[in-house]
């Protein structure tokens, strides 16, 4: 079971990217926080309203020093088919990781077997490739890019700065807690 503070599972397969098919690792984006982003398949019904507002936020991603990564079981050519015919996909500059294997979602735990999809999960790597934070959502829910964005930059806040910790709904600018010297209570 993957837990948090734990080492990522590695990876290396296929990946649509930049209009071609290429092999992607895990390894490769050390340095950089990494979101990956698992949802069920291409040619859906919510994966393309997630992806799309993925792509809108990638450049805020990017600023915070964070790679995304969407992975479904599906093949990179079908990743390529999706980008060139939808609307919502074309904007895509991310990474599209291939999992037709199923590697990736069995070492992540989001197979679903039965399936042979994947559920909606998502990772959030730092830069040393620990996991800090992860969620899983039923396939009919919808994630927030939002909420994932505040996340990332939670984690960077407490890595940058030891000892503190960010309370719930924490935005970068606002008061964060020091572990002994706060009381509950006084937030």
């Amino acid at each position: 079971m993957i837990k948090i503070n734990q080492e990522a599972p590695s990876f290396k397969e296929d990946a649509f990217v930049n209009n071609e098919i290429k092999k992607i690792s895990l390894e490769e984006f050390k340095g950089k926080w990494v979101v990956l982003f698992f949802y069920p398949a291409d040619f859906t019904f919510v994966c393309p309203t997630e992806l799309q507002e993925l792509a809108r936020h990638y450049e805020e991603f990017k600023k915070l020093g964070a790679e995304v990564i969407s992975v479904s079981t599906d093949t990179a050519f079908s990743h390529k088919a999706w980008h060139d015919t939808s609307e919502a996909i074309k904007p895509i500059k991310f990474p599209m990781l291939a999992d037709p294997a199923m590697r990736v979602c069995k070492a992540y735990e989001t197979l679903i077997e039965e399936e042979g999809l994947s559920l909606r999960a998502t990772f959030v790597i730092d830069p040393d490739g620990i996991v800090k934070a992860f969620e899983f959502h039923n396939n009919d829910i919808g994630r927030s890019v939002h909420e994932l964005l505040r996340k990332i930059e939670a984690a960077k806040f407490t890595r940058e700065h030891n000892g503190e910790v960010c309370p719930m709904n924490w935005h970068p600018g606002e008061k964060t807690l020091k572990p002994g010297l706060d009381l509950v209570g006084k937030i």
